[in-house]
């Protein structure tokens, strides 16, 4: 809202879609950097210290050695910003409209069903985001198995 608003005071015109893609991938790219920080901050420093004991360049380390440590660490807050992602396009409505809630909004207005035009939203909403949970969950078994 702020970059549709501040944007034109500023002397750049960008398309809304532009504008609700930099919104909230700065949003929620911070969120995401900040996931997968802890998770590498998580990784104990003796890991570091062994890798380039045994002759590891910084890459191969992070690859090889600290990454899928990490991993186990960010997965669970990485599926949640991951959901939320998903939920908070409908910030979206505000300045470009045509979200599914926006939808579910003007068909409740427009109808008077506001129970079943929010529920059916709803139901959308959990299909969108419940196979990403589910994937998330069978991934920390997986890497709960592995190691």
């Amino acid at each position: 809202f702020f970059l549709y608003n501040a944007l034109p005071y500023l002397g750049t015109v960008m398309p809304v879609t532009l504008i609700g893609i930099l919104g909230l991938g700065f949003y929620h790219g911070a969120y995401m950097a900040e996931v997968v920080r802890t998770g590498i901050t998580a990784v104990p420093a003796g890991q570091s210290e062994a890798a380039i004991s045994q002759g590891f360049g910084h890459l191969e380390m992070m690859l090889f050695i600290i990454l899928p440590q990490a991993l186990k660490v960010m997965l669970p807050p990485l599926a949640n910003v991951s959901s939320n992602l998903i939920k908070n396009t409908s910030i979206l409505a505000v300045i470009a409209g045509g979200d599914l809630m926006y939808q579910a909004d003007s068909f409740a207005a427009s109808t008077l069903c506001y129970g079943p035009a929010y529920v059916t939203a709803g139901i959308l909403y959990f299909i969108i985001c419940f196979p990403l949970t589910r994937l998330s969950i069978r991934m920390e078994q997986r890497f709960k198995e592995v190691h």
